[in-house]
């Protein structure tokens, strides 16, 4: 293939703003759409390498298998290597635990497969996941194995038939990703039936260009076409935003805009002379290795710290991001791809070697639930009461009837929060004259309560709402209080609680010194409490942040013991559900409506 330096530039423009994006810059909010113009690129690209082997009879499956490992691995297995380090140095467990879940997927280019079945209420921050971005490569590499095997059984038809194929296939994908987006976006997202046909598009673009059925194009309409394309490209990345569905009929801008440079923007035109100049194709050389390390970095950075990054120092790790990205094409990238001295042999060895051993280390991460003892010793592996499963306890408490008589029945309704509000009950009360159902799928307000709900609603005493902010039951509290207090029942509301922007830091601390170490509350949270705390009358409000919030906004995220409070920054361990529970619970309002039951365990100093 003829060698076009313009489509290197076109990879800069698509790099740039991915990086820029993911560093947090709200002007390229639209930095996305560069993964989409990858997928064009890469379908474009492989595509015309497979229809001029199989033209010139000399396609075979194991020498292009050979050239996507040389292309992808090296480097790929070089950011994975430096990636594993720093996160066994720096990960609390259970984000050790899936940082080891998209190591073995991204070893099998299936991480976004992982990322679809992951993703959801308990899913780590994005930003906190140093290989989140292999989900493309995933995308790719699984176009990449049917691809081959369909030209091959097509290698028989006419260029109009195969282009006929490529259209259909892509009109169903992009039929496909418009549903899911609205139905199912997370699938929509990460599956490649819903973005083959961005590939397929540089595949049709290929296909054209191969059998010059463009020549009809008269050159002089090259110029405004190949400008309309880059327009679209760049209209995409400056004005789309996060409410913009993707993929989905939105995506048409960036991906046809590509197709149109790609077709149109050659020698004499202006986006030529733009693209194919010494610093865009500088850049697009190096955009792969650039793409692999952006987001280790950026993840890294933000794991590491105690608040979030500057945008100064985001900035810097953009840039650094290009000087790793040089680093690892001149030294890893080309030295595997061209020389001989790595033979088909070698390649395939290493490769399989290579992937089992992260696959491995992965599994263990995973399978040791990302090695409690590690940060909290030796008498950690077992405690339960660390994870975030211990929030999930609670579901066993998802009933339909109180049952007890002897007991003040309390009926929790809320998300997540409530069940920490549950933990909290239990750690700090003896239950032996308390009885809790927790439940998450009644309407909010008592007067719409029908059915089961009714009936746990006409046994319970206390009737306790909390969703970590304005949620559930907060529309209609004076409804709700009405109602209950004419019914002899109390009703409270908790607030929301946060512990700070990342706790990652503490996993490099001893217990000594993690006692009593602190963070300050994220603006967003603390907004988020003062409006709940508003809303509710203060005679029905249980606050956390007021009872437990040191000075100057900041929540303990460790005991005087240096146990720590809270998992992932939100809810709680089994230790915090104690230091919690008690400084939000005894010696309120709420502890009397309850009959002063027995206290569990002494105050925590």
């Amino acid at each position: 293939m003829k060698y076009r330096p313009e489509i290197d530039g076109l990879r800069a423009l698509a790099v740039l703003p991915v990086i820029l994006s993911h560093a947090g810059f709200s002007a390229f909010h639209g930095g996305f759409v560069g993964v989409d113009v990858f997928f064009v690129i890469s379908g474009f690209l492989i595509t015309t390498i497979l229809l001029a082997e199989n033209a010139e009879g000399r396609f075979s499956i194991l020498g292009f298998y050979e050239r996507r490992a040389r292309r992808i691995l090296p480097a790929l297995f070089l950011v994975m290597a430096c990636s594993t380090a720093l996160a066994w140095w720096s990960l609390l467990p259970d984000e050790l635990e899936n940082f080891g879940q998209s190591l073995f997927a991204t070893s099998a280019f299936a991480n976004n497969m992982l990322l679809m079945l992951t993703s959801g209420y308990w899913s780590l921050a994005s930003e906190f996941k140093p290989l989140l971005h292999t989900w493309s490569l995933g995308v790719e590499e699984q176009f990449y194995i049917l691809f081959p095997l369909l030209l091959m059984a097509c290698r028989r038809w006419r260029a109009q038939s195969l282009l006929g194929l490529f259209a259909l296939l892509s009109l169903l994908s992009l039929a496909a990703a418009e549903w899911a987006s609205l139905a199912q976006p997370t699938l929509a997202f990460y599956l490649l039936p819903t973005r083959a046909w961005e590939l397929l598009l540089g595949s049709m673009a290929a296909l054209c260009a191969r059998q010059a059925w463009l020549a009809a194009v008269p050159r002089q309409a090259w110029q405004p076409l190949s400008l309309l394309g880059l327009a679209m490209v760049l209209a995409a990345i400056l004005g789309f935003g996060e409410a913009v569905r993707s993929p989905s009929l939105w995506i048409l801008l960036p991906t046809v805009g590509a197709v149109l440079i790609i077709l149109f923007a050659l020698p004499g035109t202006w986006a030529h002379r733009l693209l194919a100049s010494k610093v865009p194709v500088g850049i697009g050389l190096i955009s792969y290795s650039a793409y692999l390390w952006h987001q280790p970095l950026f993840a890294f950075a933000r794991i590491i710290g105690r608040e979030k990054p500057s945008d100064g120092l985001m900035l810097a790790l953009s840039g650094l991001t290009l000087v790793l990205a040089h680093a690892s094409w001149r030294w890893v990238e080309q030295p595997f791809r061209h020389s001989a001295g790595f033979g088909r042999r070698f390649i395939f060895s290493a490769s399989l070697a290579g992937s089992v051993l992260f696959a491995g280390i992965g599994l263990h991460l995973h399978l040791s639930h990302g090695l409690p003892e590690r940060v909290y010793g030796a008498s950690a592996k077992g405690q339960s009461g660390m994870y975030v499963t211990y929030n999930e306890r609670v579901f066993q408490r998802k009933v339909d009837a109180f049952v007890r008589q002897d007991a003040r029945k309390v009926l929790v309704h809320g998300n997540s929060y409530a069940r920490d509000f549950v933990n909290m009950n239990l750690e700090a009360f003896d239950q032996a004259t308390l009885e809790f159902v927790y439940r998450d799928d009644f309407p909010e307000c008592l007067d719409q309560l029908s059915g089961g709900a009714a009936r746990l609603y006409a046994q319970a005493d206390v009737i306790v709402y909390a969703s970590g902010g304005m949620g559930p039951g907060v529309k209609c509290v004076q409804r709700n209080i009405a109602i209950a207090q004419a019914a002899g029942k109390a009703v409270y509301y908790v607030g929301g609680k946060h512990f700070g922007y990342n706790l990652n830091w503490l996993a490099r601390l001893s217990a000594q010194e993690r006692a009593l170490q602190t963070n300050a509350v994220i603006p967003v949270a603390w907004e988020e409490g003062e409006a709940l705390r508003a809303a509710v009358p203060a005679s029905h409000f249980l606050p956390i942040y007021q009872r437990v919030m040191l000075q100057e906004r900041r929540m303990p995220v460790a005991d005087a013991a240096g146990r720590m409070l809270s998992p992932d920054r939100v809810h709680l361990t089994q230790d915090g559900a104690v230091y919690v529970g008690q400084r939000v619970l005894w010696d309120t309002a709420y502890e009397q409506v309850l009959g002063r039951p027995a206290r569990k365990r002494a105050a925590q100093p």
